[in-house]
Protein backbone atom coordinates (compact mmCIF):
# COMPACT_ATOMS: atom_id res chain seq x y z
CA UNK A 1 0.00 0.00 0.00
CA UNK A 2 1.68 3.70 -0.80
CA UNK A 3 2.54 5.74 2.04
CA UNK A 4 0.19 8.45 0.90
CA UNK A 5 -2.76 7.03 2.49
CA UNK A 6 -3.47 7.04 7.03
CA UNK A 7 -6.07 6.51 9.25
CA UNK A 8 -6.70 10.00 12.21
CA UNK A 9 -9.27 9.80 15.19
CA UNK A 10 -9.40 13.52 14.97
CA UNK A 11 -12.84 14.55 15.00
CA UNK A 12 -11.98 18.20 13.13
CA UNK A 13 -10.77 15.96 9.82
CA UNK A 14 -13.71 14.11 9.54
CA UNK A 15 -15.38 15.18 6.25
CA UNK A 16 -19.17 14.91 7.24
CA UNK A 17 -20.79 15.82 4.08
CA UNK A 18 -18.94 12.67 2.78
CA UNK A 19 -19.91 10.43 5.07
CA UNK A 20 -23.49 11.17 4.77
CA UNK A 21 -23.27 10.86 1.47
CA UNK A 22 -21.90 7.26 1.47
CA UNK A 23 -24.22 6.18 4.44
CA UNK A 24 -27.42 7.75 2.90
CA UNK A 25 -27.03 6.66 -0.41
CA UNK A 26 -24.51 4.12 -0.88
CA UNK A 27 -24.53 2.04 2.56
CA UNK A 28 -27.43 -0.63 2.55
CA UNK A 29 -27.51 -0.61 6.23
CA UNK A 30 -28.55 3.01 6.40
CA UNK A 31 -29.81 4.21 3.26
CA UNK A 32 -31.69 7.78 3.74
CA UNK A 33 -30.45 8.07 6.57
CA UNK A 34 -30.86 12.05 7.77
CA UNK A 35 -28.02 14.16 8.20
CA UNK A 36 -28.49 14.93 11.67
CA UNK A 37 -28.46 11.02 12.61
CA UNK A 38 -24.95 10.70 11.33
CA UNK A 39 -23.79 14.14 12.82
CA UNK A 40 -25.18 12.91 16.33
CA UNK A 41 -23.70 9.24 15.83
CA UNK A 42 -20.18 10.68 14.86
CA UNK A 43 -20.36 12.98 18.00
CA UNK A 44 -20.92 9.96 20.46
CA UNK A 45 -18.48 7.33 18.56
CA UNK A 46 -14.90 7.25 18.54
CA UNK A 47 -14.56 7.97 15.05
CA UNK A 48 -11.71 6.76 13.06
CA UNK A 49 -11.13 8.71 9.37
CA UNK A 50 -9.01 6.97 6.06
CA UNK A 51 -7.22 9.75 4.50
CA UNK A 52 -5.56 9.80 0.97
CA UNK A 53 -3.69 13.10 1.81
CA UNK A 54 -5.83 15.39 3.31
CA UNK A 55 -8.90 13.88 1.88
CA UNK A 56 -10.95 11.14 3.42
CA UNK A 57 -11.88 8.04 1.59
CA UNK A 58 -13.17 6.06 4.56
CA UNK A 59 -14.47 5.78 7.70
CA UNK A 60 -15.67 3.74 10.81
CA UNK A 61 -16.55 4.02 14.08
CA UNK A 62 -16.75 2.45 17.47
CA UNK A 63 -19.32 2.73 19.80
CA UNK A 64 -18.35 2.14 23.04
CA UNK A 65 -18.03 2.36 27.10
CA UNK A 66 -14.14 1.65 26.39
CA UNK A 67 -14.14 -0.71 29.50
CA UNK A 68 -16.41 -3.80 28.44
CA UNK A 69 -18.11 -3.63 25.20
CA UNK A 70 -17.24 -1.73 21.46
CA UNK A 71 -19.90 -2.29 18.56
CA UNK A 72 -18.19 -1.62 15.20
CA UNK A 73 -20.10 0.07 12.26
CA UNK A 74 -20.42 2.08 9.71
CA UNK A 75 -17.11 0.86 8.32
CA UNK A 76 -16.34 1.68 4.65
CA UNK A 77 -13.95 2.63 1.82
CA UNK A 78 -15.12 4.53 -0.79
CA UNK A 79 -15.09 2.69 -4.26
CA UNK A 80 -12.92 4.35 -5.84
CA UNK A 81 -9.84 3.30 -3.11
CA UNK A 82 -11.06 -0.26 -2.21
CA UNK A 83 -8.74 -3.11 -3.67
CA UNK A 84 -5.78 -1.48 -2.19
CA UNK A 85 -5.57 -2.83 1.50
CA UNK A 86 -7.52 0.04 3.15
CA UNK A 87 -10.25 -2.02 5.02
CA UNK A 88 -7.52 -4.27 6.76
CA UNK A 89 -5.20 -1.19 7.68
CA UNK A 90 -8.75 0.63 8.84
CA UNK A 91 -9.64 -2.62 11.17
CA UNK A 92 -5.83 -3.39 12.62
CA UNK A 93 -5.69 0.01 13.05
CA UNK A 94 -9.18 0.11 15.59
CA UNK A 95 -8.46 -3.59 17.18
CA UNK A 96 -5.45 -2.07 18.08
CA UNK A 97 -6.15 1.43 19.18
CA UNK A 98 -4.60 1.85 23.17
CA UNK A 99 -8.51 2.81 24.13
CA UNK A 100 -10.57 -0.16 22.99
CA UNK A 101 -8.21 -3.41 24.71
CA UNK A 102 -9.25 -5.46 27.15
CA UNK A 103 -12.64 -5.02 26.12
CA UNK A 104 -14.93 -8.27 26.89
CA UNK A 105 -16.64 -8.35 23.83
CA UNK A 106 -16.90 -6.63 20.70
CA UNK A 107 -19.91 -6.98 18.08
CA UNK A 108 -20.88 -5.99 14.46
CA UNK A 109 -23.19 -6.27 11.84
CA UNK A 110 -22.30 -7.28 8.38
CA UNK A 111 -23.77 -8.36 5.69
CA UNK A 112 -20.90 -8.94 3.01
CA UNK A 113 -17.65 -8.59 4.86
CA UNK A 114 -17.04 -11.77 7.26
CA UNK A 115 -13.84 -12.75 5.60
CA UNK A 116 -12.89 -9.42 6.42
CA UNK A 117 -13.62 -9.45 10.04
CA UNK A 118 -12.62 -13.30 10.42
CA UNK A 119 -9.04 -12.13 9.84
CA UNK A 120 -9.00 -10.38 12.61
CA UNK A 121 -10.60 -13.38 15.17
CA UNK A 122 -13.88 -12.46 14.51
CA UNK A 123 -16.33 -15.45 14.48
CA UNK A 124 -19.98 -15.87 14.10
CA UNK A 125 -22.08 -15.52 16.92
CA UNK A 126 -21.74 -18.94 18.83
CA UNK A 127 -25.10 -19.07 21.11
CA UNK A 128 -27.68 -16.95 19.96
CA UNK A 129 -30.31 -18.06 21.74
CA UNK A 130 -28.58 -15.52 24.47
CA UNK A 131 -29.01 -12.61 21.48
CA UNK A 132 -32.05 -10.67 21.38
CA UNK A 133 -33.03 -7.29 19.06
CA UNK A 134 -35.21 -4.67 18.61
CA UNK A 135 -34.97 -3.85 14.83
CA UNK A 136 -36.82 -1.38 12.45
CA UNK A 137 -35.06 -1.32 9.13
CA UNK A 138 -37.35 1.11 7.67
CA UNK A 139 -36.91 3.98 10.44
CA UNK A 140 -34.75 6.04 8.28
CA UNK A 141 -37.74 6.12 5.57
CA UNK A 142 -40.61 7.37 8.03
CA UNK A 143 -38.39 10.62 8.82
Amino acid sequence: MENKYHISTEYRRLDIDMIHEFLSTEAYWSLNIPREKVVKSIKNSLCFGVYEEAKQVGFARVITDFSTIAYLGDVFILESHRGKGLSKLLIETIMSHEDLQGLRRWILLTGDAHELYKKYGWKEIADQRVWMELNDSNVYRKE
